[in-house]
């Protein structure tokens, strides 16, 4: 199921950053796709349908359109660019984050009391671990931010800077979405419950999923101007 959600969503932009035939892009491009519609992937109901292979086949296209890129045209570390100082932090912040969610998928508690792991609340959530194990959405989120803020690195056309721009945004929601709810809500510290931002909808979550996409676009991702 990770092929689908939300490694799929990453391959769209790895397909397109590595380039190569348009038909075979263009393909691995609608087959990661697939994993947006309807039904694809139940959050609900995790359990892998036939239909899961078309968003994986998308990712194994995408790969190999990056393997071959780079027995093409060779591959090495790219200059300093704008923004990276930035990139750096918030990686570091988000992997900092992650560390529950990561023990969890490994099938443990993190330990120690600085991050809520196995501790169970006193009211919320009452009987249960305040990370439980297993995948995290928030994990999901912490990988599409990441691979946002690796592949912006690279040469790209206004389409794709808008995607990566939306894909970060997508990314940070989800990851602090999760890590307010686990760490700060279920701890007490706060009575606010941050409602899902998963699916696309009509609430204030995904509008200001749009206007941070648009924010990063306009002051971060979009490409320069030739000359």
């Amino acid at each position: 199921m990770l092929l689908n959600f939300p490694l799929a969503l990453g391959a769209i932009a790895l397909a397109a950053v590595a380039g190569g035939p348009r038909l075979l892009v263009g393909a691995a491009i609608a087959l990661c796709a697939v994993t947006a519609l309807p039904g694809v992937v139940d959050q609900d109901d995790l359990v892998a349908r036939w239909i899961n292979a078309v968003p994986a086949l998308g990712v194994a296209l995408a790969v190999g359109l990056t393997v071959a890129a780079v027995r093409r045209d060779g591959a090495a570390f790219a200059r300093r660019v704008r923004g990276d100082r930035l990139r750096i932090v918030l990686g570091v912040l988000l992997l900092l984050l992650a560390l529950p969610w990561l023990a969890a998928e490994t099938g443990f508690y993190f330990p120690g009391d600085v991050l809520m792991g196995e501790e169970i609340p006193p009211v919320r959530d009452e009987g249960l671990a305040a990370v439980h194990l297993g995948f995290h959405h928030g994990t999901a989120g912490i990988l599409l931010a990441l691979a946002a803020l690796a592949l912006s690195r690279a040469p790209r056309a206004r389409a794709l800077a808008a995607y990566l721009s939306l894909m970060l945004a997508y990314g940070l929601a989800n990851a602090l979405q999760d890590g307010w709810n686990e760490q700060l809500w279920k701890r007490g510290s706060v009575d606010y419950h941050v409602e899902s931002v998963l699916r696309p909808q009509l609430s204030v979550g995904w509008l200001m999923i749009l206007v941070g996409a648009g924010a990063i676009y306009a002051f971060w991702f979009r490409p320069p101007r030739e000359r």
